[in-house]
């Protein structure tokens, strides 16, 4: 084995390289997929919601607008199996079963504070880059739309009309 490789396949950090690509264009690299499963807007939801207390599955609904049933089971599924949220299911007739994040998933949670926070402070100016944004690429399709329908004029002009 060389010198830097490491034994396990989907294995992607701590190589000594300080460049994102590396490990975003690997769909085998584990950073990616976790990153890929907490980015997700259910999980973030979920991870936001259970920072006061745990919560039952209907709570959870409930809080989480547009969640379907089957999408909150899911990602209640990976979560835990991340390690990040824990289950607990008390022994009633009907069953109860809590959800809360774990020491883990706390600490995930001030990780997305800051960057709700750091969202919020910058909306104003994302706003404004996007309606610039908006502008320039409606300015340029006009521009573009303007020199076909030249082209298109010249080339009646020249050309002969066949029939």
């Amino acid at each position: 084995m060389e010198d830097g490789t490491f034994e396990s396949l989907g294995y992607c950090g701590d190589t000594g390289v300080d460049d994102v690509l590396q490990w975003d264009q690997r769909a085998d690299c584990e950073v990616r997929q976790i990153l890929d499963r907490i980015a997700d807007k259910w999980s973030l939801q979920v991870i936001a919601l259970l920072d006061k207390r745990s919560l039952r599955f209907t709570e959870l609904r409930r809080a989480i607008d547009g969640v379907s049933q089957r999408m909150l089971t899911r990602t209640l599924r990976h979560l835990e199996r991340d390690g990040l949220v824990s289950r607990t299911v008390h022994p009633t007739v009907p069953p109860r079963v809590d959800y809360a994040l774990t020491p883990m998933g706390a600490t995930l949670h001030s990780t997305i504070r800051a960057l709700v926070v750091w969202t919020e402070e910058h909306q104003n100016a994302i706003a404004a880059a996007r309606t610039a944004y908006d502008r320039r690429t409606a300015a340029e399709q006009e521009a573009a739309e303007r020199e076909a329908a030249e082209r298109d004029a010249v080339a009646r002009a020249v050309l002969p009309v066949r029939g």
